[in-house]
């Protein structure tokens, strides 16, 4: 421990005065060495927060020593099992140092010549083509709900508002909610998954087109709880997806093909000019 304390010192005062300052004051100091392979100081940099107190510092290094030293040891074993093509990684390490040049240049390429602006008139003329694509996996819903303590005095309020069979008050509604809900949902121009909504509305539907085309407003009690429901509109599973729910999901497929478009027609662009040229040959 105490040679760990001496080299927390050591990373402390890098840390202070700066790897080169220290260097061109003193040898160099060697932390840990296995198998020829050594542990120095500035390999400890960023192990110890700024903020660390003195035993937790120590446990840093010590556990960073023990896990370099485990490494070593393993990688020790490797050389000696594994035959010499075995340990020769060259061309995986050339295949993947090309795949992240590529890469590299491909991402610059598509930030400077994209064109990310997808107009709304494109978005619909691809849910209109593709319509069978956009069916919904889950029962959606625009609802609106509140949940009260069951003493609530405004229930009579809360009810009037939410059963009533033309407009929906939300501005009232809303007001209402701030002050004597406990919890309230408001958004009725959104479309949430209903199976989302029985995570927080303990409904029991054991038919579920049948409900929402009987119940527009539901209010119940339960376990000390007025839960109050205002379905606004619904989509039953299976039905197509509305426009609004596929927008984005649209725009991310209309920027991927446009992404490969770019990519393809660069790669021609590439193989046209290395043709006239004349930069390759094939033999």
């Amino acid at each position: 421990m105490r040679k760990i304390a001496f080299f927390l010192c050591i990373v402390l005062a890098f840390a202070a005065i700066g790897c080169r300052d220290y260097f061109m004051q003193s040898d160099r100091i060697v932390v840990a060495e296995c198998y020829g392979n050594k542990l120095y100081p500035e390999d400890l940099e960023g192990v110890v927060p700024a903020d660390a107190n003195k035993m937790d510092s120590l446990s840093r290094v010590n556990d960073f020593i023990d896990s370099w030293i485990r490494r070593q040891l393993l990688i020790h074993q490797a050389e000696i099992n594994l035959t010499a093509e075995q340990r020769d990684f060259s061309k995986q390490l050339q295949d993947y140092n090309n795949s992240l040049l590529i890469y590299a240049y491909e991402t610059q390429m598509i930030e400077q010549y994209l064109d990310t602006v997808v107009s709304d008139d494109e978005i619909a003329a691809y849910y209109e083509e593709h319509k069978e694509n956009f069916q919904l996996r889950s029962t959606m819903v625009k609802v609106a709900y509140v949940i009260l303590k069951e003493d609530c005095k405004h229930q009579k309020e809360f009810k009037q508002i939410m059963s009533d069979s033309d407009t929906l008050m939300l501005p009232q509604l809303d007001a209402l909610a701030s002050h004597h809900a406990v919890s309230s949902y408001l958004d009725v121009d959104s479309w949430i998954r209903l199976d989302d909504l029985l995570r927080t509305i303990p409904l029991e539907i054991y038919n579920t087109e049948s409900f929402l085309k009987k119940n527009r407003f539901v209010s119940f009690g339960k376990d000390n709880f007025i839960y109050m429901v205002r379905f606004e509109d619904y989509l039953l599973k299976e039905s197509l997806s509305p426009i609004e729910i596929e927008s984005e999901n649209i725009k991310n497929i209309v920027l991927l093909k446009r992404k490969k478009d770019l990519l393809s027609q660069l790669n021609v662009d590439l193989y046209e000019k290395a043709v006239k040229e004349k930069v390759f040959e094939i033999y």
